[in-house]
């Protein structure tokens, strides 16, 4: 059954998916990260988070405190992102995705963030 995007029920999908895909705790062991996410919504603006702790990783709807960086983007642009039509670099560097905050420490994450498409594509995400 398919979850509705940036819903509660995506963000335990995702969490569940992320927590179940060796390639993405392999990539995630021994490293912290927090990234508060802000999606301008055709029914209003939603925010998600992911916080991942060595390996084990949360994604929520709401707010992430200490987030280390802050990632904007319109809804089509996250759907993209989300459903692997779109990378991050691409949607950042052609100006669809805005980034406030640790720019370096996404980039030396970058390893971690490329296993994330494989690990979520079980997810049947209704958009």
């Amino acid at each position: 059954m398919a979850v509705k995007f940036l819903t509660e029920e995506w963000a335990r999908a995702v969490t569940d998916a992320l927590n179940s895909n060796d390639a993405w705790k392999q990539a995630g062991a021994g490293k912290t990260v927090k990234i508060q996410n802000i999606v301008s919504a055709p029914d209003g603006e939603k925010r998600y988070y992911l916080n991942v702790v060595d390996g084990n990783s949360e994604v929520s709807m709401g707010e992430l405190p200490g987030a280390e960086a802050t990632l904007s983007s319109d809804y089509e642009t996250a759907a993209a992102m989300s459903r692997n039509e779109l990378n991050a670099t691409a949607a950042y560097m052609s100006g669809k995705l805005k980034i406030q905050g640790d720019l370096m420490r996404l980039m030396q994450l970058q390893g971690l963030f490329n296993t994330l498409p494989q690990a979520i594509k079980t997810v049947d995400v209704e958009y």
